[in-house]
């Protein structure tokens, strides 16, 4: 089987990135895939210190097929540095994981991702597989499709990836004209809508917000697993944070999650579990401030 080649996106926090890596090397495929880690520059500050010990270490990594480090000259920022890496991957192969420097991940991981892109990667219908799931009240399958796409521990194809767009108020102009919002943003629990508002206004530099919005408005759907095989550790303030703050998510799943073929279609109950989830995890006061804010900015920003 051919491996997909795995991009990782670091910055300033070393903790962070050698946790990463040490739990991708536990995954029995991590030898003989091939790394290339996006080394984002310093900002202005005390940052470029942070910056430099991550990069000592990144050059230090071994138990992979092979290592590239690709170290920006200046400070890029996380969304340019996910673009334009995934652009960069992508042009020389027809597939890639993604990674950024604070998921811990199973060490079955890449197995899940390696085969979900081998079984689909004929089906048109479906842009990525996803590796993280939070922790939700109903029972799912070992696998589901989810209309859109997401952002913790994912892969893609060079065709799906192609359908990217990155200019926020087109994405936003066609959501509003074809009256989609309230399944985008799962049923009116969570604020996608208002998260694509603030990156046109520039109050974050989201390209997830820009990723899912792509998908879900193409009509492609992602593969996910029943149980998370993903684990995030930046929720300690140490990183970006575009979206509303959760709970701490679950420990990921430690047995492998075999992938068989089906047909490409929303599975309800999971979108209902999500929506369950998102609406557990909101504050009253919290959403009825988002609601007022998006009332008053729709109609300027799509104008």
């Amino acid at each position: 089987m051919e491996l997909s080649p795995i991009a990782l996106f670091t910055y300033n926090r070393p903790y962070h990135t050698r946790k990463t890596v040490e739990a991708l090397q536990q995954n029995k495929l991590s030898s003989l895939s091939d790394l290339t880690v996006f080394s984002d520059g310093p900002k202005e500050g005390d940052s470029a210190a942070r910056v430099q010990e991550v990069r000592n270490f990144l050059k230090t990594i071994q138990h992979f097929k092979s290592v590239s480090i690709i170290e920006r000259d200046k400070n890029i920022g996380l969304a340019a540095n996910i673009v334009d890496g995934v652009q960069q991957i992508l042009t020389r192969f027809e597939k890639v994981i993604v990674l950024e420097d604070d998921l811990l991940t199973s060490p079955f991981f890449l197995d899940f991702m390696n085969d979900g892109l081998r079984i689909y990667a004929d089906e048109e219908k479906l842009i990525s597989i996803h590796g993280y799931l939070p922790p939700l009240e109903t029972e799912l399958p070992d696998t589901f499709f989810l209309r859109g796409a997401d952002c913790w521990g994912w892969a893609t194809w060079r065709r799906g990836w192609e359908l990217f767009q990155p200019d926020g108020h087109l994405l936003l102009k066609r959501l509003i004209e074809s009256k989609q919002k309230e399944q985008f943003d799962f049923e009116g629990t969570y604020p996608y809508t208002q998260m694509l508002v603030d990156q046109i206004a520039g109050k974050t530099n989201s390209w997830a917000i820009r990723w899912y919005a792509s998908a879900f408005l193409e009509n492609r759907y992602t593969l996910y697993p029943g149980k998370s095989l993903v684990t995030n550790i930046g929720g300690d303030g140490s990183g970006t944070n575009n979206g509303v703050e959760y709970n701490i998510p679950a420990p990921f799943y430690q047995e492998p999650i075999a992938i068989s073929r089906m047909e490409v279609s929303q599975n309800i109950p999971a979108y209902q579990a999500l929506a369950a989830y998102h609406r557990k995890a909101g504050h009253p006061n919290l959403w009825s401030k988002i609601r007022r804010r998006l009332k008053n900015s729709l109609k300027a920003t799509i104008l």
